[in-house]
């Protein structure tokens, strides 16, 4: 393979980027062990560029810790079809209501998202989409949305009022999922076997002792462009 036999600015972009991203991933992980594709390689990966957009869940399981009360909340983050960030943790203090313990969650989440953001501008990559932030509580939305300091929200601290920031700079959008397709759910409580295999299947998680083939999931596919859908 020559270099000047591929042009990013004159070759069309491959139509299935997901299936090319997944083979392309593949020929990175084989160049540990296979430095003589490592140039082929390189010149292949020029080409996954696409709208790249970060989408991010965030989820709270109100009073999760039976020993303290504090709700365990988590957050995760794709980069397209590609899961990069996750995190589950217990809030540091009690939470009085369900919506306090869904807006502390997305406090957590809003920093991680404005670093992948400022990452990628840094690696010369910047999403050409807005990010969004995906919450199944539409009270918590409320709030962010609400520029007024009302009784309900007057005992959180200003800090976690970032989110409400966040958005009036444009950084990101907050839109509502059902909760069947809220993937952080995973992260902040036990689920029954049916619904726990079919959140792992959304979060792209694979056997890698039996590997899907190079076409990926259908279900996963599916479900982001029903994503896709409900934001534009």
């Amino acid at each position: 393979m020559r270099a000047q036999e591929m042009d990013v600015k004159n070759d069309k972009p491959e139509a299935n980027i997901g299936a090319y991203r997944r083979l392309v991933g593949r020929l990175l992980y084989l160049t540990t062990t296979r430095p003589d594709i490592a140039h082929a390689t390189q010149q292949l990966s020029q080409f996954m560029n696409s709208d790249l957009q970060i989408l991010g869940f965030s989820d709270a399981d109100w009073g999760g810790c039976l020993d303290t009360r504090r709700s365990i909340y988590g957050y995760c983050f794709f980069l397209g079809h590609s899961f990069i960030s996750w995190k589950s943790k217990k809030q540091t203090t009690v939470s009085c209501s369900s919506v306090e313990a869904e807006y502390r969650a997305l406090a957590a989440a809003t920093p991680e998202l404005q670093w992948l953001s400022y990452m990628l501008r840094d690696l010369a990559q910047p999403c050409i989409r807005q990010a969004v932030l995906y919450c199944d509580s539409q009270s918590a939305m409320h709030i962010a949305a609400n520029p007024v300091f009302h009784e309900r929200t007057k005992h959180l601290d200003i800090d976690f009022h970032i989110v409400r920031l966040k958005v009036q700079e444009g950084l990101m959008r907050l839109l509502q999922v059902p909760s069947a397709s809220q993937v952080a759910d995973i992260f902040n409580k036990a689920s029954h076997s049916r619904p726990f295999h079919a959140l792992v299947v959304k979060l792209g998680l694979l056997d890698i002792f039996h590997p899907p083939a190079c076409g990926g999931d259908k279900k996963l596919t599916n479900w982001f462009h029903k994503l896709s859908l409900s934001i534009w």
